[in-house]
């Protein structure tokens, strides 16, 4: 199962969420529904109307940028990360 790691701010918003987990799932949105069926109103914090990943949020793949079709293996890390802005 992809390992899965969340942002701090993610997590506090959602008692009992964990920062580090492992998430059955064959893509990112795949796994990012499996979040919210754990910890309903998660899709919606990540996800947009479209549906496409927010602008404010960031999810990698072995450290590639990645989308909700980007396919996910059992060894491989998913980082949910809040994006950087600012200048």
């Amino acid at each position: 199962m992809p390992r899965v790691i969340l942002p701090d701010s993610l997590v506090r918003l959602f008692p009992g969420a964990e920062r580090n987990l492992q998430i059955e799932a064959d893509t990112v949105g795949a796994t990012l529904s499996r979040l919210n069926d754990r910890w309903p109103g998660m899709w919606d914090r990540l996800i947009d109307g479209y549906p496409s990943i927010r602008k404010h949020i960031v999810i990698f793949v072995n450290g590639e940028r990645a989308n909700l079709d980007t396919g996910v293996v059992e060894t491989d890390e998913v980082y949910v990360m809040p994006a950087m802005s600012g200048g």
